[in-house]
């Protein structure tokens, strides 16, 4: 089992340390928080080892858990990648870009496996279709939430977008060519809504709105390709997948068939996949635990981290 440690122990580090304490794949040695106070609350409800530093914890393990605020990633990341701990770290991966390229090339150096912290990839739903999502030409994204004060501190497109913007960049897989966007500051000093027009080098097109002032909670995604439609709903971890085929010569009553100007039949068929119930945050860090025994490229790695926000800051520089 690898080893196991926390920096952060704030509302998601406590998630962490309860599934890193519940996992096969690892054995958690303890955490750290900057806050002696929450050091000492969450040692005594939970019963988690609390280190007095950060590097006495990370001297400790194998692996190291980096849920800090955003603010803080750099300098945590920077220190376990240099003592030579392998890195899982929550999104964004760090405040700037800049930042991310660094711990890049550190990761390289040391000879280090990085994750990002991305959960949405491991989501059920998005699981059950990223196989059948080939070479999409227009997506249409939707992450709506209801206000919530924590995470204010960073513009929705770091906050919230942010998640779709690296599932979709997964699937297109081309260069971004062009960004648009526009942001909507109502609540807080950062845009609190905001869209996003992003062309790719490959033709493909993604719209994507967020907002965290919204009446109702929502989380979808469109992606429409060559005889397919396939629908991601993150939130509900539901799919949809319609699809097109030629028409057989013939079809029965209940057939849905279009036919083109040119005569041309197509049938409408659905093919939605089972979606299995997971723990996404459970499985993302397993996986990161399969990658370091097997020395393989993470699923989330951290140039993939990197890129999604390379396209935030591009989307946020553009309001």
């Amino acid at each position: 089992m690898l080893k196991a440690g926390v920096l952060g122990a704030g509302h998601l580090g406590k998630i962490h340390l309860k599934l890193l304490n519940i996992s096969k794949n690892y054995e958690l040695i303890g955490f750290y928080d900057s806050s002696k106070e929450v050091r000492e609350r969450v040692s005594k409800e939970f019963g988690y080892t609390a280190f007095d530093t950060e590097e006495d914890l990370i001297a400790a393990c194998d692996m190291v858990d980096v849920v800090t605020p955003t603010t803080f990633h750099y300098q945590s990341a920077e220190k376990v990648i240099k003592a030579g701990k392998h890195l899982f770290i929550e999104k964004p991966i760090t405040n700037t870009v800049n930042q991310a390229e660094k711990l890049l090339a550190l990761a390289q150096e040391y000879n280090v496996l990085g994750q990002v912290g991305h959960v949405e990839r491991f989501n059920p739903a998005f699981m059950a279709v990223n196989n059948a999502i080939n070479k999409p030409m227009f997506i249409e994204s939707h992450r709506l939430a209801e206000f919530n004060p924590r995470g204010t501190d960073v513009p929705v497109v770091l906050d919230l977008m942010i998640h779709d913007i690296d599932a979709i960049l997964s699937v297109v897989q081309s260069p971004v060519k062009t960004v648009n966007a526009s942001g909507v500051s109502v609540i807080s000093e950062t845009p609190d809504i905001a869209n996003a027009r992003i062309e790719f080098e490959n033709g493909c097109v993604a719209n994507l709105t967020a907002s965290r002032i919204s009446m109702k909670n929502m989380r979808k995604s469109r992606f429409f390709q060559k005889d397919a439609y396939i629908s991601v709903d993150f939130l509900e971890k539901k799919v949809e997948v319609v699809k097109m085929k030629d028409a057989p010569a013939n079809t029965d009553d209940f057939a849905m068939i279009l036919q083109n100007a040119e005569g041309i039949k197509k049938q409408i068929y659905f093919d939605n996949p089972e979606v299995a119930g997971n723990n996404a945050i459970l499985d993302e860090l397993d996986a990161f635990a399969k990658a370091i025994k097997e020395n393989t490229p993470p699923i989330v790695s951290l140039q993939a981290g990197t890129e999604a926000l390379r396209v935030a800051k591009m989307i946020i520089a553009d309001f």
